[in-house]
């Protein structure tokens, strides 16, 4: 402690200490010259959107005409998709599906597009 009563950290550990008897042993050269990955998957363009994504609950059929909407698959679980939207259209549909343990809750939401006047 100082004549503040602060604290003082000293490090006296000493760099490069040798050990007998110990040497680190050399690496072989045969880890260091593996070769390079291929590029045959570089080369194709990704898809554009996965198509299980093409799936949307904001398009499919009610199930028996109840109004319910059939099971949602597990990937379109909590990502926000997009109703198909016609260029006509004046509204455009965005959705989201949540589960709750056995149970599915899908929100919609009906946002006005604005018409951009040229």
């Amino acid at each position: 402690m100082d004549n503040l009563s602060n604290m003082d950290n000293f490090d006296n550990t000493q760099d490069g200490v040798n050990v007998v008897g110990f040497d680190v042993p050399r690496s072989p050269d045969s880890s260091y010259n593996n070769s390079l990955p291929g590029n045959e998957d570089e080369a194709k363009e990704p898809p554009i959107v996965p198509p299980h994504l093409h799936h949307s609950l904001l398009n499919a059929v009610s199930v028996d005409g109840s109004g319910s909407l059939p099971l949602p698959q597990n990937v379109i679980l909590n990502h926000l998709y997009i109703g198909n939207a016609e260029s006509t259209r004046s509204v455009v549909a965005l959705g989201l599906t949540h589960r709750f343990r056995s149970k599915f809750v899908t929100v919609v939401l009906y946002k006005p597009i604005r018409r951009q006047r040229m």
